[in-house]
């Protein structure tokens, strides 16, 4: 196992080369990536950092950067190039890129050649080295580029423990259970730049979330959580969690199809501390596109999966992920997954237009389909989901709900938001007293992607 005792030492030194000051931290991509930057904050908060929300008041600054789509990297990168004024106005800033885009070498050569603002800059499997790179950096004046071999990331000695961590909610935390990722779909750099997958020790986990017990909801990680093998299979471990003290509800993502098992939908049908809510991404309704993806299951073992939820949880909320436009997908093939989407009635989805990845058996496939095209499908896609997702929130007029308060509306500043169990947005009237609470709320108005009403007293 390595050992963070180093890392520490690193941090006490950090410390004493400064006299305090702000640390920024800009992060994009899935819920791993925010996990890590509370990871980040922690660091940075031992090595004397107070976190800030404005870049322009930083001594520090971290941008915590994704590789899914080409979309997250170019704005990562737009946003690096746009902190160079402010390191002309404070030349004494440090600016600090890391986590999956730029695990990829021929982006860390860009960022290396181009990108003169950038201090330093460390792969997703050298974050805990974090510390050590930052007093480098600092006491040797020298810009520092780390980038580590993801194939050396295979084992759960590579899994480091007892990292200080600064959440960035008092009632809403995440807690990664796994890293990495075997399965290596023909559209995905997961693999590549977050490595193999390794497991979390059981016991790790429950330690962590027995510290979590004053939480409402904690949610669980990994890039496919149902592969866990971390000393019991994902289910157990589900159940192990659920026997621990605390009024807390459990959520996870994601979930992969081809690992999926009833024993999981019994699991979470006999412990209501479980929320009544499963993401599954579909990806494809053909199964066609599904092998040339390869998924690893069929659209019929998928429906089997959803036709057993459906028994065995009657009201469960069920979301999915679909990509339009994956290399060879035909016109027959899109009408397959609108036939899906139909079929299964899905509460919402998560939409995308197939994105080239470097590295990527289809980026290299020469059947890729033409944007016009895909722009096309894309709209249909989001006009038959539009009319599910809308019918289905209709049915919540007129009816109570328990809604878990976030936060001020972030389209709104009159309005309040949060969440039910099966992860409705509800926007409502409240005030500060209110967050992190509870609420009970009178459903008066259904939209798409919302539902509106008042709270009851």
């Amino acid at each position: 196992m390595i050992n963070i005792n180093e890392q520490y030492d690193y941090m006490r030194k950090v410390r004493d080369l400064h006299d305090g000051g702000h640390v920024f931290i800009q992060t994009f991509g899935c819920q791993q990536n925010e996990a890590d930057s509370e990871r980040l904050a922690g660091m940075a908060e031992e090595m004397g950092y107070e976190l800030c929300a404005d870049s322009a008041e930083a001594d520090l600054i971290l941008i915590n950067t994704c590789a899914i789509r080409e979309h997250a990297e170019l704005k990562a990168l737009s946003i690096t190039g746009q902190f160079k004024h402010l390191k002309a106005q404070k030349p004494g800033l440090l600016i600090g890129i890391c986590g999956c885009m730029v695990t990829q070498e021929h982006r860390k050569e860009d960022i290396k050649h181009k990108y003169h603002s950038v201090d330093f800059l460390f792969g997703t499997g050298m974050m805990y080295r974090f510390p050590e790179i930052l007093y480098e950096t600092i006491r040797n004046k020298r810009r520092r580029f780390y980038i580590e071999e993801t194939t050396d990331l295979r084992s759960a000695s590579n899994i480091v423990e007892g990292l200080p961590v600064k959440r960035e909610s008092p009632f809403k935390a995440w807690v990664s259970i796994m890293y990495g990722c075997d399965n290596f779909c023909a559209y995905c750099v997961v693999p590549y730049v977050r490595g193999r997958e390794r497991s979390r020790r059981k016991e790790d986990i429950l330690n962590e979330i027995k510290g979590l017990a004053d939480y409402k909801e904690i949610t669980l990680l990994g890039q496919n959580v149902n592969s866990y093998n971390g000393g019991c299979d994902f289910s157990d471990l589900l159940a192990e969690i659920c026997a621990l003290d605390g009024d807390f509800k459990i959520r996870f993502m994601t979930s992969h199809p081809k690992d999926a098992t009833f024993k999981l939908i019994d699991t979470m049908a006999a412990n209501p501390k479980i929320a009544k809510q499963l993401h599954l991404p579909l990806q494809a309704g053909s199964n066609a596109v599904l092998a040339a993806m390869n998924r690893g299951y069929t659209k019929e073992s998928y429906l089997q999966f959803v036709e057993y939820l459906r028994v065995k949880i009657p009201d469960a909320a069920l979301s999915t992920d679909i990509i339009v436009g994956f290399p060879g997908e035909t016109d027959a093939d899109f009408a397959e997954t609108i036939e899906m989407l139909e079929k299964i009635r899905f509460d919402s989805i998560f939409s995308f237009i197939y994105s080239k990845r470097v590295g990527t058996k289809a980026a290299e496939m020469d059947n890729q389909i033409p944007e016009d095209v895909i722009n096309k499908r894309f709209a249909k896609l989001l006009e038959v989901q539009n009319e599910i997702s809308k019918s289905k929130n209709l049915a919540y007029e007129n009816t109570i709900i328990k809604v878990l308060c976030e936060g001020k509306s972030k389209t709104d500043a009159n309005k309040y938001t949060g969440r039910n169990e099966k992860n409705r947005l509800v926007h409502f009237e409240a005030d500060d007293s209110y967050v992190g609470k509870y609420v009970d709320v009178l459903i008066e108005r259904a939209d798409t992607y919302a539902l509106h009403g008042r709270r009851i007293i």
